[in-house]
């Protein structure tokens, strides 16, 4: 059974941080963090703004471009690992912000990076399962995560900014869905601890990430190619997870693959985590660039060790 994808919409938080904004209160420059990531911003939540506010905001919006009713959904899903709260959940709470009947679950989904497209593979399987009061699911990755940034850890701290994706999708044989979901546990090379915690910033080893990166990214795309029974020629568009674009850019040199197939807007946004492919998926929806019936191929990998990709057809 496939899935389709009825709307997409995206938030960002008011605070517009440039390379330059981090090299006053820390020793970087922009030189130094664009020639290693190809990031030139990203946007972080001031003083009062949450993860709460910033997933409704994109919910809300894309109930809106759906048009659908809020009593319509019947499964609410959050991608996350920087809630506003260890319980509720983020996907409650927003359930309750948007009005959500009771009849439909919500719960939030915590494999880091790759949480957008874990989330999408469980919206699919619990719509086809039948036990739900509905046909339509809000699916939404979203993260605060300047709350657990280091600020004396440039190797970590230049990397992220905050933001919201989402998208409402109904079951639909007429719109394809193949999902390749793995772990590998590892969790000492990239963590955080939290609110409350001792040590609640974010710490990676960069090396082993992008050797991990580098390796998984281009065997999900092969297995996912070879899922669907297509190569990729046959797809229009591949979104990676907005970790690096180095990473990118090694990727689409291992594959042999056109660049222009690859769309990065690393450069507007840093690394959102779970939000930076609805994030993309939307931008491309909101220029034209996605059309109807065109396969777009997700892939992400996060802390965990996760790994994930989903072959789209829109």
């Amino acid at each position: 059974m496939g899935l389709k994808f009825l709307a997409t919409a995206r938030a960002l938080p008011g605070c517009l941080v440039t390379n330059d904004d981090l090299a006053q209160v820390m020793d970087t420059s922009d030189e130094w963090i664009t020639s290693r990531t190809g990031i030139r911003q990203r946007y972080f939540c001031a003083e009062g703004e949450g993860n709460t506010a910033l997933a409704f905001a994109a919910c809300r919006q894309a109930l809106e471009r759906a048009g659908l009713r809020p009593d319509q959904i019947a499964l609410c899903l959050a991608a996350t690992f920087t809630p506003d709260h260890a319980t509720p959940s983020l996907a409650c709470e927003v359930h309750g912000m948007l009005g959500l009947p009771e009849s439909a679950p919500a719960f939030d989904i915590n494999v880091a990076c790759t949480g957008f497209l874990a989330a999408l593979e469980t919206a699919r399987c619990l719509l086809a399962g039948g036990s739900l009061q509905g046909k339509y699911a809000l699916v939404f990755g979203s993260e605060v995560i300047s709350r657990v940034l280091d600020p004396n850890d440039r190797s970590t701290a230049v990397l992220f900014g905050d933001g919201a994706g989402a998208a409402v999708v109904a079951l639909s044989d007429e719109h394809p869905f193949v999902s390749l979901l793995g772990a590998r546990g590892d969790p000492e090379i990239l963590c955080a601890g939290g609110s409350g915690q001792d040590d609640r910033y974010v710490r990676m080893q960069g090396s082993a990430v992008f050797r991990f990166a580098t390796q998984i990214v281009p065997e999900c795309i092969g297995g996912l190619l070879e899922r669907a029974g297509c190569t990729l020629e046959e797809v229009d568009w591949v979104v990676c997870h907005q970790a690096n674009g180095r990473i990118i850019d090694h990727v689409i040199k291992k594959l042999g693959a056109p660049s222009e197939k690859f769309y990065m807007n690393i450069h507007r946004y840093a690394n959102t985590s779970a939000a930076s492919i609805p994030i993309a998926l939307d931008e491309m929806c909101e220029k034209g660039l996605i059309r109807p019936g065109q396969r777009v191929l997700c892939v992400g990998f996060g802390a965990g060790l996760t790994w994930g990709g989903a072959l789209i057809t829109f």
